[in-house]
């Protein structure tokens, strides 16, 4: 009996490689669950702070840092600027930042007004459930992504990092 269940653990586990292999042979890997490394900017339509539309397609073929941030985390008020700083000097070669407001604790300031005194000025917009499901979940702020030119996700850092760091991954997307 235990011959027999062993073999077809095997067998299951040999057929499992075998469809893995003959996808990456067709050219189709499997998917990359959302929020990992190497998985797809997902696609959204929201309204911005401002009341303009922030589309995911209107971001084809950029490099686009998405920021999820709160009026109450003390290391997004240190990061979002230096953002805005990188958003400053690459926009002009590709480079996209958006801000979602996470919403799972009350806001310490008007979110426009807390975002007009740190000096952010690239779009903002409110994450929803369903959104933050896109991005895969969020496990602390802030939360960090940067997806490549094709729109997938080659960075992801969770917690405070310095610009210095995420702007040397910004010139390799470039």
């Amino acid at each position: 009996m235990k011959r027999r269940m062993l073999a077809v653990v095997f067998i299951l586990a040999a057929c499992s490689v075998g469809v893995a292999a003959a996808e990456r042979l067709q050219g189709r890997e499997a998917p990359v669950p959302a929020g990992e490394i190497n998985s797809r900017l997902p696609p959204f339509s929201v309204r911005d702070l401002r009341g303009h539309t922030i589309s995911s397609a209107d971001f084809r073929g950029k490099v686009v840092l998405v920021d999820f941030w709160a009026t109450w985390c003390e290391p997004c008020k240190k990061e979002m600027p230096a953002y805005q700083r990188l958003a400053d000097r690459y926009g002009p070669q590709g480079l996209v930042v958006i801000g979602f407001k996470m919403t799972d604790m009350p806001d310490t300031e008007n979110p426009a007004r807390f975002a007009h005194r740190i000096g952010v000025r690239y779009p903002l917009a409110v994450a929803s459930i369903e959104l933050i499901k896109e991005f895969g979940g969020i496990e602390g702020l802030p939360t960090t992504l940067l997806y490549d030119r094709q729109g997938k996700l080659v960075k992801k850092v969770i917690g405070f990092e310095y610009s210095e760091a995420f702007e040397a991954a910004v010139k390799a997307a470039l």
